[in-house]
């Protein structure tokens, strides 16, 4: 039974009959993780065991009895920028090489208190940023499905660990498409949820006001039952919102039909490798045969939510990385003369060059002449975006569309050029900035590159519940 590519579901299932004990189900993946990660490059930091992190409720043991938690004894992996007690958290930098995490993050405790255990930290690109975990400190994770291409990004570690079974599901972040790009990059499913549906606290932030956590997984309804579990409000994070949280497993099977499917126009122009463009054509029209009213729609301002992007979250990130300085924690260059001489040599020692880039871009755009210019025309061009957004829910339940404007692409093809990076956000950045849920499913393989494509589903502020009811419909479909 463990030689299975098992779901959260199988694998819950296949405890409660006893087919093997949480200890076998651990070890298995161990086990599959020392074998495959040396190809793969998927884990920075692994667990040697389900017990001294203490993945468990205080008191309790290891039986399936003691919890009937869907969660309960299956086996997790976490982007190496959530902070889980004693073990070390480095983000994918060498500034943080040594930092050893003092508290869970909120999503942790959740996930203990559920039951499930951690088996390890995955890769991503140096604190969140890039689109296909090449610019990590710790070396490119690879793709399972083909180990000469890119998993994406950058929550890449976590994606190559499902897809690659190394791991029952894993949790990533999405600031701009890095759960739901990887997740299209290597076949998985990946959910963002609304800003403020889920707790930040204990990520280590890269854009305060767009960061979000979530899910990958091998199924949507995977990714509805951990979504369960990591919901709520959270004191430790003001931006969490103090809505109810329904089951999200309780209508995926219920019918779509009637619904009415947005296509933005603007998704398919220039741009779009054409073998992407047939998948998702080809996917829209089993919605149609689903039931569902298919609406052409416009986002006008969708042409500027990449470039708005990427003036707001360098901004961000360069208030944000502040903290890294090479003092109060983390790397520190020995051989300065002073403190600002070690300020400077800690960061340029410590920080790689996407982050630099992006830290000089922020610093830039919120300068003194430029702010106006830069950061607040930006925030303007996002309050236009989620209006679009806002116009097109008027009279659609969701959008749909590519999740990335190609497949997985070779490694270190695009390395040399980070505008060419920047473009494969082109359809995840603009659910950002207005702050959607949205969610990668696989609809097929390219044509010609024979790897993964995902097909994006969005849908209004907090209604998880219809997106995750489309996206199962569509998944059982497409199968």
């Amino acid at each position: 039974m463990l030689e299975k590519n098992h779901t959260i579901k199988s694998a819950r299932e296949a405890l409660k009959r006893r087919d093997f004990s949480v200890e076998e189900l651990f070890n298995h993946y161990h086990q599959r993780i020392v074998e495959k990660n040396k190809d793969l490059n998927a884990y920075l930091t692994v667990f040697e065991n389900c017990l001294p992190t203490g993945d468990l409720p205080k008191g309790e043991k290891l039986k399936t009895e003691n919890s009937k938690s869907p969660l309960w004894g299956i086996p997790v992996a976490i982007k190496d920028n959530m902070l889980i007690e004693g073990t070390r958290t480095t983000a994918g930098s060498k500034i943080l090489e040594n930092y050893i995490s003092a508290y869970d993050a909120t999503v942790i405790k959740k996930l203990r208190s559920a039951g499930a255990v951690f088996l390890g930290k995955t890769n991503l690109d140096e604190f969140a940023m890039g689109s296909s975990t090449e610019n990590s400190a710790y070396g490119p994770t690879k793709n399972p499905l083909d180990t000469s291409r890119i998993p994406g990004g950058s929550s890449g570690g976590s994606a190559a660990a499902v897809a690659g079974d190394l791991a029952v599901f894993a949790l990533g972040s999405d600031t701009g498409g890095s759960i739901r790009q990887p997740a299209s990059m290597c076949g998985i499913v990946g959910l963002k949820p609304t800003y403020g549906r889920v707790s930040r606290h204990g990520l280590i932030a890269m854009a305060s006001s767009f960061d979000q956590i979530g899910p990958l997984t091998k199924t949507v309804e995977d990714s509805a039952i951990v979504l369960n579990v990591l919901c709520g409000h959270d004191i430790f994070d003001s931006t969490t919102v103090n809505n109810a949280v329904p089951d999200f497993t309780a209508a995926l099977n219920d019918s779509i039909k009637g619904l009415t499917i947005g296509v933005p126009k603007e998704f398919f122009g220039t741009g779009l490798s054409p073998e992407v463009e047939e998948r998702i054509k080809t996917t829209i029209t089993k919605l149609k045969d689903l039931g569902c009213k298919i609406k052409e729609i416009s986002l006008p301002n969708f042409e500027y939510a990449l470039a708005a992007y990427y003036v707001a979250v360098p901004s961000e990130i360069s208030a944000n990385l502040a903290r890294f300085d090479g003092v109060r924690y983390g790397y520190s260059a020995k051989d300065g003369e002073n403190l600002i001489d070690t300020y400077f040599k800690s960061r340029t020692e410590g920080l790689g060059a996407e982050p630099k880039r992006r830290i000089m871009l922020g610093a830039y755009a919120l300068s003194s002449g430029y702010y106006d210019a830069y950061y607040l025309k930006a925030q303007k061009v996002r309050a236009l975006i989620k209006k679009d957004f806002d116009e097109a829910f008027k009279d659609v339940d969701v959008i749909v569309g590519p999740t990335a404007p190609n497949t997985a692409f070779k490694i270190g093809e695009k390395a040399s050029d980070p505008l060419a990076l920047y473009l494969e956000d082109v359809y995840t950045v603009p659910v950002n900035l207005a702050g959607l849920p949205a969610i990668s499913i696989p609809c097929g393989l390219g044509t010609e590159s024979k790897m993964p494509v995902g097909f994006q589903i969005i849908a209004k502020p907090f209604d998880e519940a219809t997106l995750l009811r489309v996206a199962h419909q569509l998944e059982q479909a497409l199968k």
